[in-house]
């Protein structure tokens, strides 16, 4: 087993938002950039083993929370009657045999890229207990219970910060894009007990939009480059001094001058400025904040991101309480949705990134398969699909099956640990030999059960 030491300590809820700079401070108080490179350097010391083959890889994870309706996405069901076919159609795909909804027309062409687990449960309808498993791989909290929102195991793209830092020195190695908010339990990106050095980096900013900035890249107000270089010398003065009595001074002297590189590096401001793409590109990515934001993700991962999670507007379509009805929400978000996915796979492959690159699109379960009284599909975990592509993954297949009705498993049933570890292992992480100590000092694994998908997966 390898076991990786905790950070003995941290409170990574009480800075889960704070991103990783509070730019322009660059002071000796609170949680500045030279702090969390601190803490970077720190996790970066329990790196763990990684498969041969596997170096500057990387993953974009497209993630739908509020679940998406598999009907009306990537497991239609033409032939079922209308309560439970929906509203929508089918329409062949760049596989023969394999059927998309006909809105995805864009995903469609590019399906000989993909694959598509139709099998995936866990059995809930509850959102938070549906969030924490897909984006953990384990059971989340009760929605009602007093716990709902304590993240119980590290997010995958947090335990992947710890294992595997960036691809590039410098890079953030989790990012996130637009933005972590939404309004169905969309909590749980975090690093709980890795350590804060393992949160996410999150733009917190539209990148369609023109007032985008990424503003804990950014100096204050008032702040220049030169006043920065001043306080750098001030800084440089005190720390010459401090360090004469105090060793470990040393050691936050360097990760000083590390954040005062990051804050003025051409190279790091470029990554995330996404007007430095043609009109062309940006436009076959959709002008709408989840195209620019799929965008940004291929930008970061070519530049050295490892893991970057793109977050799109909440797919709760059940037409009750105040939610959008299924044809409602679908025509709303499948088009913006449809054009991106799309978009990134071209885009990747012709960069010569896709290998590298994987990219996966789920929610944290799908929906049910009778339509109710208001138009919209509840809330179903007994089945739902996700998508996969990219990495060395065999392409254009489908993995499992659910019934007729698309109500349950009808072949290969798998679940969010096989997910995690089919994530893991395009990673070159054993997620099954990996274990970090939990606040209590017990060590939990990263997959206990799961194992990575034979099918997707190979003999690599």
């Amino acid at each position: 087993m390898f076991r990786v030491t905790g950070e003995s300590g941290t409170d990574c809820e009480g800075w889960s938002r704070r991103n990783f700079v509070q730019a322009g401070v660059l002071g000796l108080g609170g949680l500045s950039l030279p702090r969390f490179l601190a803490g970077q350097a720190q996790a970066a010391t329990g790196s763990g083993p990684i498969r041969p083959g596997a170096e500057g890889t990387s993953v974009i994870l497209l993630w739908m929370s509020g679940g998406p309706g598999h009907h009306e996405t990537w497991d239609p069901k033409p032939k079922a009657v209308d309560q439970y076919r929906g509203p929508f159609g089918a329409i062949p795909t760049g596989v023969p045999g394999v059927l998309f909804s006909d809105r995805l027309p864009k995903s469609a062409q590019v399906m000989d890229k993909l694959a598509i687990v139709r099998s995936v449960r866990h059995g809930s309808g509850d959102h938070t207990k549906g969030n924490h498993w897909m984006l953990t791989g384990f059971e989340g909290p009760d929605f009602n219970k007093p716990d709902n929102e304590i993240q119980r195991r590290p997010s995958i793209g947090s335990a992947v910060s710890r294992l595997r830092g960036p691809n590039a020195s410098g890079m953030p190695a989790y990012a996130a894009a637009p933005h972590l908010r939404g309004g169905t339990d969309n909590l749980f990106h975090y690093a709980t007990y890795l350590g804060g050095a393992a949160n996410p980096f999150v733009v917190n900013s539209d990148p369609n939009s023109e007032k985008y900035r990424v503003r804990d890249l950014t100096l204050s107000g008032g702040l220049t480059f030169d006043r920065l270089r001043d306080r750098q010398s001030l800084l440089t003065a005190m720390d010459n001094q401090l360090r004469q009595v105090e060793p470990n001074m040393r050691d936050m002297d360097s990760h000083y001058h590390a954040a005062f590189d990051l804050l003025t590096s051409s190279r790091v401001r470029e990554a995330f400025d996404i007007s430095a793409e043609s009109a062309a590109v940006r436009d076959s990515y959709g002008r709408h904040e989840f195209g620019q934001s799929a965008l940004l993700a291929r930008r970061l991962v070519e530049r050295g991101v490892t893991f970057v999670t793109v977050n799109t507007q909440p797919w709760d379509h059940h037409g009750t309480a105040n939610r959008y009805a299924t044809a409602e929400g679908a025509k709303l978000l499948l088009p913006p949705f449809d054009c991106a996915l799309a978009a990134l796979v071209r885009d990747l492959v012709d960069r010569g990134l896709y290998e590298k690159t994987m990219i996966v699109a789920m929610g944290e379960f799908g929906r049910t398969p009778r339509m109710n009284d208001a138009a919209g599909r509840d809330h179903w975990g007994h089945t739902f699909s996700v998508l996969m592509g990219g990495g060395k993954l065999q392409q254009g297949i489908v993995v499992g099956a659910s019934d007729g009705q698309g109500a349950y498993v009808a072949e290969r049933p798998l679940s969010p640990e096989d997910i995690a570890a089919t994530v893991y292992h395009h990673l070159g992480i054993d997620g099954r030999a990996v274990a970090f100590p939990d606040r209590a000092g017990r060590p939990l694994y990263l997959v206990e059960n799961g194992e990575p998908i034979r099918e997707l997966v190979g003999s690599t």
